[in-house]
């Protein structure tokens, strides 16, 4: 298991074709009623083609992931590819930052120089972190077609052999959002002995069960909120938890189809006011979807959702993570259960902070604050 490393760059005639492909669009036509109301508003959506096909410079987002330093390592049933950028202090923390759905590594693109080199942005270097930025395998350049699918519970597997077995650190911390926060969580469950602690912003508490037979006001208006999440919300997670063949034709052959399908959730899962690009650029969003496109891992990106709906929940019904936790609620994430019910999970909750801003894709929206909540939480810890 020894490292290699690598650098992005995708073929011109790959670029070609996607520009192709952009030319060709088929656009429907707009639902009635209100923009957005029933998914991708189609004059959004030809805006966003449009820039895509005439303006975005990919060349610009890849030299921007190029300027970290990037690997791969084959692991089992996965050539994995991570950042492992070094810490500049007088004794980094590792620390394991890892992304979800429908996310990618340059949603760390902003974040990572405030946590290996907090002194360049008026921090502690006391604070610094040598980051191991991983794409989760399945995801962007950690698939490879005809790779085998992966649950949480095994991306997490994957992940302590790459800190431990390959990169020799015995001891480390994890972050995540999404499903990386499902990673980290299953981490601080599994591998106790290896995560020192956890920061997260989002919970990885069960949504199946009934609600307690004496709710607090806090937890009534989390239920309610969730009842409606899950009513309103969660068509993309049945369709990729139970088809996710399927869909993936189409996402595949169609860069327009895979650009309105993630788009809807950077401006649904975003503290955005309903404009996505005021909370991540346009340049950035289609830094991700491009990712997705050129490394054709949409369809095994969803494998997460399937082995959810097909097996068990990443942290047992029983099961709790009782290494030291952080977290950050963002007003705009996607469900905030309150603390009581995080308690039931999570019985070492260290830090609990209620951002002021912000949404699902924290590290993209504000990684100045989401860093500097990571730097507190892990303070104590080192």
């Amino acid at each position: 298991m020894t490292p290699t490393q690598f650098a992005l760059s995708v073929p011109e005639q790959h670029l070609a074709d996607l520009r192709a492909r952009l030319a060709l669009t088929r656009f429907p036509d707009q639902a009635p009623n209100a923009p957005w109301a029933y998914g991708t508003d189609l004059d959004y959506m030809k805006s966003l083609v449009s820039y895509w096909h005439n303006q975005f410079d990919w060349r610009a987002q890849e030299a921007l992931l190029n300027a970290f330093p990037q690997f791969k390592v084959s692991l089992p049933d996965v050539d994995m590819h991570y950042l492992h950028v070094p810490g500049r202090g007088p004794s980094p923390m590792p620390l394991l930052l890892m992304h979800g759905w429908p996310g990618s590594v340059f949603e760390f693109v902003d974040i990572i120089p405030r946590l290996t080199d907090p002194t360049r942005f008026g921090g502690d270097p006391a604070d610094a972190f040598t980051v191991v930025a991983p794409s989760l395998p399945g995801y962007g350049l950690s698939f490879r077609p005809g790779q085998k699918r992966f649950s949480i519970e095994e991306i997490a597997e994957r992940f302590s052999t790459l800190m431990t077995d390959v990169l020799g650190y015995r001891r480390y911390g994890a972050q995540g959002g999404d499903y990386g926060a499902f990673t980290a969580s299953r981490l601080g469950h599994a591998r106790a002995d290896q995560v020192i602690g956890i920061h997260i912003n989002l919970l990885a508490v069960r949504r199946d069960g009934p609600p307690p037979t004496e709710p607090t006001e806090a937890e009534q208006r989390y239920f309610a909120d969730l009842a409606d999440w899950l009513k309103e919300e969660t068509g993309y997670q049945w369709i990729q938890g139970t088809k996710p063949q399927t869909l993936a034709y189409a996402l595949t052959d169609s860069p327009s189809g895979l650009a309105a399908w993630i788009a809807e959730k950077f401006r649904t899962w975003t503290d955005c006011g309903g404009d996505p690009e005021t909370a991540v650029s346009r340049d950035r969003m289609l830094a991700n979807i491009s990712l997705y496109w050129f490394t054709g891992a949409i369809g095994s990106s969803f494998w997460p959702y399937y082995a959810r709906m097909h097996g068990g929940w990443p942290i047992p019904r029983s099961g709790t993570v009782d290494v030291p936790m952080g977290y950050c609620e963002f007003p705009k994430e996607i469900v905030r259960p309150p603390r009581s019910v995080a308690e039931r999970v999570y019985t070492d909750i260290r830090r609990w902070t209620a951002m002021p801003r912000g949404g699902h894709f924290a590290a993209m929206e504000q990684p100045e604050a989401l860093a500097r909540e990571v730097s507190a939480f892990f303070r104590d810890l080192r």
